[in-house]
């Protein structure tokens, strides 16, 4: 006979389809949506939000309660998007009041070990590798890419696209497009390698290095360059995407390229 020693609670909103393996504990005020695949020892906290089709692998605890001194127990929520991949022993931690919510998008890849803090939000078809690290408050955009054992300062945001390098410390904003890397976090390229396999056609590629050119690499201040941009190149997508986030930006962008060298090596 095979026992599961699992623990559901009976209020717990399961959907269809779902395989929940031995020795999780699913909570009181939890959605799991169709199809989903939950491995053992598995924890899902109140205020979980869990999509179609995601897979929570060995040892993730989802909507724990925020590690914030000013937390003091209100229901919040943690909301997984669906096809979202959880490997073993991450951390999702539930919102504050401040935003209510912490939210990992649809088609998202979590590795082992990774931390998403409280009120974080990340987009679509992002990768946070293994042992990353997100404080709180912090924006990932659609198709970014964190590497292993990276940290991010709180409140920092990284754009759509963007490549962090592994062992990064993310103390600024990470702009559309680029790979950042180095000690401090610098621009050394564009994501040139992740936009075509995107679909980007190369005219596209080409106008986002030129842009980058400017922003990142003839020394000029940030001022001077966006509007050295403007008065160079039309109006289009890219740029706009590019432009918006730079002046958008509440902790300033990250360091420009040193070393001399043109920028373009993958």
């Amino acid at each position: 006979m095979s026992l599961k020693l699992t623990s559901i609670h009976p209020k717990a909103r399961i959907g269809r389809n779902v395989d929940v393996s031995p020795f999780v504990t699913i909570y009181e005020d939890v959605e799991i949506g169709d199809g989903c695949w939950i491995g053992p020892n598995v924890t899902i906290m109140n205020g979980a939000r869990i999509g179609n089709n995601c897979k929570i692998y060995p040892g993730a605890v989802i909507s724990g309660e925020p590690q914030d001194l000013k937390y003091l127990g209100e229901p919040t929520l943690a909301i997984i998007g669906d096809d979202t991949t959880i490997r073993e022993c991450v951390t999702v931690n539930k919102g504050t009041t401040a935003n209510q919510q912490t939210i990992v998008g649809s088609n998202c890849l979590l590795m082992a070990y990774a931390h998403v803090a409280h009120d974080c939000v990340i987009g679509n078809n992002c990768v946070i590798a293994n042992n990353a690290a997100l404080a709180g408050h912090i924006v990932i955009e659609d198709y970014a890419v964190l590497g292993g054992v990276s940290a991010v300062h709180q409140f920092v945001k990284i754009g759509q696209h963007a490549f962090v390098s592994g062992g990064s410390l993310v103390r600024k904003d990470v702009p559309p497009f680029v790979k950042a890397a180095k000690e401090p976090l610098s621009y050394v390229g564009i994501n040139s390698i992740g936009l075509r396999r995107r679909g980007y056609k190369e005219d596209s590629i080409n106008l986002i290095e030129d842009i980058y050119r400017i922003i990142f690499v003839k020394n000029h201040n940030i001022t001077k360059a966006l509007t050295l941009v403007d008065e160079e190149f039309a109006s289009s997508p890219e740029k706009d995407i590019i432009v918006d986030f730079i002046r958008g930006s509440e902790r300033g962008i990250m360091k420009g390229y040193t070393n001399g060298r043109d920028e373009n090596h993958d």
